[in-house]
């Protein structure tokens, strides 16, 4: 199980490594019956493949939402 102060830590790392990356479109913590994962908001699927699937133990998780506009 992950606790939230674990994730926030992954959560950094994560947004330095992917920072930058223009299929990337956000990075939040999500709580799952099995605690916290990070989830990586993607503007494409292309994008999914540089994304890792943890990080320092914390599972990642991706969704396809799109490109972001301002309203």
């Amino acid at each position: 199980m992950t606790d939230r102060a674990a994730a926030r830590a992954a959560q950094s790392t994560l947004t330095a490594r992917l920072s930058g990356d223009p299929g990337v479109v956000g990075i939040g913590l999500v709580r799952r019956e099995s605690g916290y994962v990070l989830k990586v908001n993607l503007a494409d699927a292309a994008a999914a493949p540089r994304v890792p699937g943890d990080v320092d133990g914390v599972r990642v998780v991706t969704e396809v939402i799109g490109a972001l506009r301002p309203l």
